[in-house]
């Protein structure tokens, strides 16, 4: 389960660092001690691992930052205005996009993610689909060695949650073309089929 992330003040990153490493040492930071759903896997892994999928598809130093930092706002804390002070607006306007918002209850936060990623720009919904992409890459990982216990690890359990995955595969494919939003699609097919 998710631990509390680090508190108190982030380091200080030296202005000659290119913005993709800032990024990284501010979430690796902001994230120490926490941990995956259902495993002890660093947290850590999952915004790395959305940065590389994006690198993989040549998507700008700013793009593959804000996927370093996309889960510091809402999972630790962070302001939002501390990643625009240490990695500039692009990288602020993309994390602002796909971060949900708080004091919502879980539909209402839901639906106002997926409104802001309709909105965002392309960069965004990059970062928004890349993001879903390796959250069901560990979901159906954690499916395979817990079958239907998988299932309790999330509030609103397996039906809210494809409920969720759809709605944003809808919002893809209606506002964008890319390759990973097939990728996307198979995985969320997958899911409808596991019991």
């Amino acid at each position: 389960m998710q631990s509390k992330c680090a508190n108190g003040s982030l380091p200080a990153c030296s202005s000659s660092m290119d913005v993709i490493e800032r990024a990284f040492l501010f979430a690796l930071y902001a994230h120490k001690g926490q941990t995956r759903k259902g495993d002890d896997t660093p947290y850590i892994a999952h915004p790395v691992m959305v940065a590389f999928k994006l690198q993989g598809h040549d998507f700008s130093d700013a793009v593959i930052a804000a996927a370093l930092v996309h889960d510091v706002v809402e999972d630790c804390n962070v302001a939002i205005e501390e990643i625009e002070r240490a990695l500039g607006r692009e990288v602020f306007d993309i994390v602002q996009t796909v971060t949900h918002k708080s004091g919502l209850p879980w539909e209402e936060r839901k639906m106002a993610y997926a409104r802001s990623v309709r909105n965002g720009s392309i960069e965004a919904k990059a970062v928004s689909l890349a993001d879903k992409i390796h959250n069901m890459e560990s979901l159906k990982a954690l499916y395979e060695r817990e079958g239907k216990g998988t299932w309790s690890y999330f509030n609103r359990g397996k039906e809210k949650r494809l409920w969720f995955e759809e709605l944003m595969l809808s919002i893809f494919k209606e506002t964008w073309e890319h390759p990973m939003i097939d990728e996307y699609e198979t995985l969320v097919s997958w899911m409808r089929t596991a019991d």
